[in-house]
């Protein structure tokens, strides 16, 4: 259980005597809000931004942020934060618009960890070689290379930051089981083409394992994927297969290639396996979904999940 600060307004646990620190998550959206309730869990202040005023959810103190309006916190909303989470895309703009809006105010802050999201793309098309924090990152223009300038904004900034590439993000709510029960599926198959992917629990695990880490050893570059790049047409067939339910025919990529979006050819376009061994090897993170599997069957019994029928 969480409760209103008298004093704050901010998310805080039942019982905390003193916080372990004061959190802003800018941009509490899937992935956002799942991290604010498991910092406040752990004894953390939490405030959360968002582009509407109230939008609902976990009960705690919103404040605004849209770059497109130029609706940001003011220093007094600020006071104490010592934790940042920051997973606002880029804007178009260039750079970053969390460094380029508020980028002044955090570095008077007395922040001690700020941790960025951004995106395996940056590493491009490697024909299905595996990837590390070391390897290139020949970004193809559009969104990730827009990512890749976001980043290199952060790493300007000066501040004690993180950043968590991560692939596709799947969990509750973002799997292939709707789409399967209402039709509207497509079993795409293109040879040697594999995907990397992670469950929405194990970023924010991954998150809150480095926080616990000494400041020393958190390194600046993170992957978080699970161990397991796979084919989306074997991701769907399990997924069919735990529900029970008809695949749809296949199609071969090389057949539908033209008839795609701009935006679904570049998801096709790019072949890479991401791997983990930093996360999990060297600073002893333990996934709770290995694989696809064990995240599919999660999403599918749990309580939040997506329930059969």
């Amino acid at each position: 259980m969480e409760t209103i600060s008298s004093d704050t307004g901010v998310l805080v646990p039942d019982g905390a005597v003193k916080p372990v620190g004061r959190l802003l998550v800018v941009g509490a959206g899937y992935t956002g809000q799942r991290l604010a309730t498991a910092a406040a869990r752990q004894g953390f202040e939490v405030v959360q931004t968002s582009r509407q005023p109230s939008p609902g959810g976990a009960a705690s103190r919103w404040l605004p942020f849209d770059s497109q309006r130029g609706l940001v916190p003011g220093s007094a909303d600020l006071k104490g934060i010592t934790h940042l989470f920051v997973s606002v895309p880029p804007d178009g703009q260039g750079g970053d618009p969390v460094v380029r809006l508020l980028g002044a105010r955090l570095r008077d802050l007395p922040l001690v960890w700020a941790g960025y999201l951004s995106t395996t793309g940056v590493y491009g098309d490697t024909a299905g070689a595996w990837v590390d924090e070391t390897a290139p990152t020949p970004a193809r223009p559009g969104r990730s290379q827009a990512r890749l300038e976001a980043e290199q904004a952060w790493l300007a900034s000066g501040l004690p930051l993180q950043i968590f590439r991560l692939p596709a993000i799947y969990g509750p709510g973002r799997t292939p089981f709707q789409a399967l029960r209402s039709g509207t599926s497509r079993l795409i198959h293109k040879p040697g083409q594999v995907f990397s992917r992670i469950h929405v629990d194990d970023i924010v695990g991954a998150v809150l394992h480095c926080l616990a880490l000494p400041a020393g050893q958190r390194p600046t570059l993170l992957n978080v994927a699970d161990d397991e790049p796979s084919a989306s047409s074997e991701t769907l067939g399990y997924a069919a297969h735990l529900l029970g339910c008809r695949l749809p025919p296949l199609e071969r990529y090389d057949s539908i290639e033209a008839s795609l979006s701009p935006m679904a050819r570049s998801f096709w376009q790019e072949n890479r396996r991401v791997s983990n061994r930093r996360l999990c090897e060297e600073l002893g993170y333990r996934l709770r979904y290995p694989t696809y599997r064990e995240g599919y069957r999660a999403c599918i019994s749990s309580a939040y999940g997506e329930p059969l029928g």
